[in-house]
């Protein structure tokens, strides 16, 4: 049974936030008493319904035990769907009470780099890259490229992009780590499966005020943009390369004509990196917490394979296997994988939740 003050705490929450909402206030407490609202709604309606169920329950408890036969009959079979239901209830319940990851509402930064495997990884690393901008379509969310660098034979080096839309991290944020295929490569004329991986960091987009960045910790060299082979492609001076000298972190952009543009879209890179160095600080002091969830955002840790073969997409963290591999790639499958890590850590948190209250 869920601790009723709780409940009740969050019902009068609500309902204060929306007294105030209707009072004479600024526009500014307007905007952040209307996020708080959007918030708690969910779990406003998911506590009436609870509640609404329970006293359910109780009225055909009485109904059972009065005298008349056949209420008390219609009553049985009514109270034995509900028992069926309450359990659920109470799990979606906890669900929404868990301690939401403030990242979550925010936009990423997808960054996907080729990794051992020579050409083949760079190849894979394209079709990583394609699969999310696949499923962001499909989510209707918004693919903006930042930077990319194409390998020698398709596929990218290194591709970076800005993805924006509702919950886009929420969704995406168990990717990151190193990604493993196996297959025959096109271009091995010996039919043998090579084993090749790509790195995938998300990481999320704060807002400016967010991550404060001092004129005087940034280093800001400019030079000419270069192509394949080194050649200069530009006759300008306006690729971008910007270290924050405090943490070493270095953030180079040369996709852009202009100098200018180059050092915004390296300014978003860089505040995104040093964002995720204070939340990876952050969870380290909480690294019990951790343990408890699906992954830890690391980008060593090998997540998942690939193996084209045998038509299979294993998650290593939760032990699960697909044999939908060309769904998964394609970007089309790519959803359900995902809304089965976020199960899985859920159940993983609500474990450790129940825990520490014993």
């Amino acid at each position: 049974m869920l601790p009723a003050e709780k409940l009740d705490a969050i019902l009068a929450r609500a309902e204060a936030v929306q007294s105030e909402m209707n009072g004479d206030i600024n526009p500014e407490r307007f905007v952040a008493l209307s996020k708080e609202y959007a918030e708690l709604d969910p779990l406003v309606g998911a506590i009436r319904a609870y509640r609404q169920a329970l006293n359910e329950m109780a009225d055909l408890r009485e109904l059972i035990a009065g005298d008349d036969a056949e209420m008390a009959d219609i009553a049985e079979a009514e109270i034995a769907e509900l028992q069926d239901k309450l359990p659920e209830m109470e799990q979606a319940l906890e669900i929404l009470l868990l301690p939401k990851d403030s990242a979550d509402e925010l936009n990423v930064i997808l960054e996907v780099r080729a990794g051992t495997g020579g050409d083949e990884a760079a190849l894979f690393a394209g079709d990583l890259f394609r699969m999310y901008a696949r499923h962001a379509d499909i989510e209707g969310w918004k693919v903006e490229m930042i930077s990319q660098s194409e390998g020698e034979v398709g596929g990218y080096k290194e591709i970076i992009a800005a993805i924006r839309g509702k919950g886009v991290f929420a969704q995406l944020k168990f990717e990151s780590g190193v990604h493993r295929v196996q297959r025959v490569p096109e271009t091995e004329s010996g039919g043998r499966i090579h084993t090749s991986a790509a790195t995938v960091a998300v990481l999320p987009e704060p807002e400016e005020v967010d991550v404060q960045i001092e004129e005087k910790d940034l280093r800001v060299d400019v030079f000419r943009a270069s192509g394949p082979g080194g050649q200069s492609v530009n006759t300008t001076d306006s690729a971008v390369r910007i270290t924050h000298l405090p943490t070493g972190i270095v953030v180079s952009q040369q996709d852009e004509k202009s100098q200018h543009k180059n050092r915004a879209k390296a300014m978003q890179v860089l505040r995104a990196r040093l964002f995720e160095v204070e939340r990876a600080r952050v969870d380290s002091e909480r690294a019990a917490d951790r343990k408890s969830q699906v992954g830890s955002g690391d980008r060593s840790e090998r997540i998942r394979t690939y193996n084209f073969p045998q038509g299979r997409v294993t998650d290593h963290r939760i032990n699960l296997t697909l044999h939908k591999l060309d769904k998964i790639i394609a970007g089309d499958g790519l959803g359900e994988l995902l809304q089965t890590l976020l199960r899985e850590d859920q159940t993983r948190r609500l474990a450790a939740m129940d825990n520490d209250a014993d």
